[in-house]
């Protein structure tokens, strides 16, 4: 409870110095400090975007919910109801119904979808896991199988998807077994690295309006540049490699899962990265942004000496993305994995130790600094060094 007060407080001054910028004047008809988010970025041509917890969306006693994803963003991501378990938890029998009301809440809003996911090995059914498992599934069926359900799927919501993740989080991480950069995975496992242009391929025969994405983790900046183990290296090669097969991949979407107690990167290295995407034709995006703290004894206690720094971190962070994404033009949309702690997964997911504090909203829907910074560098970005959107068309 002392953590949540110290929060509210904090929320007080915050919107209280929000409020106390350039008054409306003739001169000056509209305080940019109060405009939303998504208004903001459409300066930019830029798109930001939430993931969205349809259970939240539909409750009709935390209105708050629904009210701040209609008025802060310009793009939706299902959270979960696009994941393969829960589109079609029975073989052949799909659940489109909390998709489509996403897809509906959308469009009474005016806002873009981003398709959330086509292929994963995480939160697939067990009818298909068990089924390979025990061999009643084979290598051929099991390529089938997928390329049924990328097609249905992409053909169920052919004309309302901006944006695909087609295929997401295939690469290992350094410090997996092997610790040299592979490709990982339910997918890659029973069918080989081949599924992944497959994936694409389906896709696009299945929506030729599309934009697809490639999206994962640990892709924010380059490192060593050996693909052995400089993850973002890998991800480069890959993507070359399909354009050079003709595979129509469109764009790069880095997830920005970032935690204040790691080093993390600067904007420049971020810029640098996504410009070497844009150098081979691909848009890119920034997908699934949160910041994570650890949830220490004294954070929860409510103690400013642990608390603040870990939101100024955070701010900070949330700030490298969305500048280094705003100075590339090929940048397309800035995506928050959730908006509110009240909503956020991080709590449930890193638990030892806790972790928290990972979105731009406290639980009582309250805006924290990485909120009011986020607004700031949207503002105060430009010309000469920013300039509007160049638009990416499907590859054909």
């Amino acid at each position: 409870m002392k953590l949540k007060r110290w929060l509210a407080a904090s929320a007080v001054v915050l919107a209280t110095a929000a409020v106390a910028g350039t008054p409306a004047t003739a001169s000056h008809p509209v305080d940019p400090a109060q405009q939303s988010l998504r208004t903001l970025g459409l300066r930019h041509d830029l798109y930001i975007g939430t993931a969205v917890d349809m259970a939240a969306l539909a409750d009709t006693a935390d209105p708050q919910y629904r009210a701040t994803v209609s008025r802060e963003f310009s793009t939706v991501t299902a959270e979960n109801v696009m994941k393969w378990e829960s589109l079609e938890p029975t073989r052949g029998t799909y659940n489109w119904a909390p998709a489509d009301e996403l897809i509906a809440f959308a469009k009474r809003n005016n806002q873009r979808v981003r398709g959330h996911v086509l292929v994963w090995q995480n939160q697939l059914p067990a009818w298909l896991t068990d089924g390979v498992n025990d061999g009643s599934i084979d290598a051929a069926e099991l390529r089938q199988i997928l390329r049924d359900h990328i097609t249905t799927v992409v053909k169920h919501f052919k004309g309302k998807i901006w944006q695909w993740d087609v295929v997401n989080e295939a690469v290992s991480d350094p410090w997996d077994s092997p610790p040299t950069l592979h490709y990982k995975g339910f997918w890659a496992e029973h069918l080989g690295d081949g599924y992944i242009a497959d994936a694409f391929r389906w896709a696009r025969a299945a929506d030729p309006g599309a934009l697809l994405f490639y999206n994962d983790y640990n892709i924010e900046a380059f490192g060593s540049g050996d693909p052995a183990d400089d993850k973002t290296q890998f991800v480069f090669d890959m993507a070359k490699a399909l354009l050079r097969d003709g595979v129509p991949i469109d764009g790069i979407g880095s997830q920005g899962h970032l935690g204040t107690q790691y080093g993390n990167y600067d904007t420049f290295q971020v810029a640098a990265a996504l410009k070497r995407f844009a150098g081979l034709g691909l848009a890119t995006a920034f997908t699934e942004v949160d910041v994570r703290s650890q949830m220490t004894a004294g954070v929860q206690a409510g103690d400013s000496n642990e608390i603040n720094p870990r939101l100024q971190a955070s701010a900070g962070n949330y700030s490298v993305l969305l500048r280094a994404c705003l100075a590339d033009r090929h940048c397309l949309s800035f995506t928050v994995w959730g908006f509110t702690d009240k909503h956020s997964w991080v709590p449930t997911w890193f638990t030892d130790p806790p972790e928290g504090l990972a979105t731009i909203y406290d639980e009582n829907y309250q805006p924290k600094r990485a909120y009011q910074e986020m607004k700031a560098d949207l503002i105060y970005s430009g010309r000469p060094y920013v300039l509007p959107r160049i638009p990416q068309k499907p590859r054909r």
